[in-house]
């Protein structure tokens, strides 16, 4: 993260004796990316955050990636995939992916277990629904709209609060997620040219202290799953200070860049990771030159594959498409593409759009999970062929 922040009890000087009521140190424990060269955070524990009794390996399900071969646009339709009673963690459902990140999607409506991926950070969207998110940290809450964005090795925990079911698109990454590097200064801060700045995030509320012993914790790692059995409860963390922390950040407070013609996809950039950036496209005002052409133009980004998920609103480009919030379509690197048939002439003279959708492009190609099969909307790929937008679409069982 780019900016600083202190949670509860810590020492005036780090590396120095930090002595519990009882006399004893606190546990210090430093959290940090790139051996010890960037963002780090130190964090108090009344217990050795080392002392495991247990260590399982976990079998999951194989996770099934194929090639887009034939290569198409796809449409994928999220709410064909709701499932009964799964958790934020292990109920989600591969939907894309390649060695850079992998795109799943869940319908949470019970706690997950305690959790933290140590091959990469995570940004979970949350397209529905409320969450607690308890992390070592302290809590966050979430809500419809928030990305949140979870160091690597964070252990953690989702839990739903609201009436309906939580409904997450999950973003795993093979490294680190951040803000645009353009958008920060040499030292950190966010410029004025940025979409959103520091008030716009939001950490954890903490410190959150539970008082368990023998408790389990889910760990990912690159060669699979392991659950570690803890002697203490992990989130027994009195203080923390740094830069590095799990955060929040509403859709709904990205500020659009617009200008006299229509504006290429970077301005819409949000977050960037290893191989992929994530775009918002919020509320704005559309091009105001005399003129313009709100719709999008065609285009071929041969660099490539890019994923759209519909959130709200009336997706102007997509129209008679059969596009519905909670879908995704996938155009990937090779397939020139852009808007709908009709779509072009019926933007012009419009001033405003109140659609939101989330885009990641990846710069390597993305292959199909079992659960985009599963939803896949397959008369999407001929729908710019007929003026009246494709026929009838089936969802095809996995």
């Amino acid at each position: 993260m780019p900016y600083y922040r202190s949670i509860g009890e810590i020492p005036p000087k780090r590396h120095t004796q930090f002595r519990q009521p009882d006399g004893s140190l606190y546990a210090e424990e430093l959290m940090g990316v790139e051996g010890f060269s960037s963002d780090s955070a130190l964090l108090y524990h009344r217990f050795l955050p080392t002392a495991i009794t247990d260590a399982v390996a976990v079998d999951e399900p194989v996770a099934r990636l194929v090639p887009n071969h034939p290569l198409k646009p796809r449409h994928l339709r999220t709410h064909k995939l709701d499932v009964a009673s799964v958790d934020a963690v292990t109920g989600r459902q591969l939907l894309l992916g390649n060695d850079d990140v992998r795109i799943s999607y869940v319908v949470a409506d019970r706690p997950s277990p305690l959790y933290r991926n140590a091959a990469g950070d995570e940004m979970l969207f949350v397209e529905a629904g409320e969450a607690t998110v308890e992390t070592v940290f302290g809590t966050l809450t979430a809500s419809r709209g928030d990305y949140v964005v979870i160091p690597t090795s964070t252990t953690h925990r989702w839990v739903p609060t609201g009436s309906e079911p939580l409904r997450l698109l999950a973003v795993e990454a093979r490294g680190h997620i951040g803000p645009p590097r353009r958008y920060l200064s040499a030292k950190g801060q966010f410029l004025e040219q940025s979409p959103y700045c520091e008030r716009d995030l939001r950490g954890p509320d903490g410190p959150l202290l539970v008082d368990a012993d023998e408790v389990e914790v889910l760990v990912r790692h690159r060669a699979g799953c392991t659950r570690y059995r803890y002697a203490h409860h992990p989130f027994d963390v009195v203080g923390w200070d740094g830069c590095l922390y799990p955060y929040a950040f509403s859709i709904y407070d990205f500020e659009p860049i617009t200008g006299r013609v229509h504006q290429p996809p970077p301005v819409h950039q949000t977050f960037e990771g290893p191989g992929f950036v994530v775009c918002s496209f919020v509320a704005r005002k559309f091009d105001y030159h005399p003129l313009a052409i709100p719709a999008p133009y065609n285009h071929a980004n041969v660099d490539s594959d890019e994923v759209l998920f519909y959130v709200e609103g009336d997706f102007m480009s997509r129209k008679g498409a059969g596009i519905e919030p909670g879908s995704i379509s996938l155009h990937p690197s090779g397939f020139i593409h852009g808007p709908q048939p009709g779509s072009v002439e019926a933007s012009i003279g419009k001033d405003a759009t109140e659609e939101f959708a989330v885009m990641v492009d990846t710069f390597r190609p993305l292959s199909l999970g079992d659960a985009a099969t599963a939803c896949e909307d397959t008369a999407y790929a001929w729908s710019w062929a007929s003026p009246s937008g494709p026929a009838s679409g089936d969802i095809v069982a996995g």
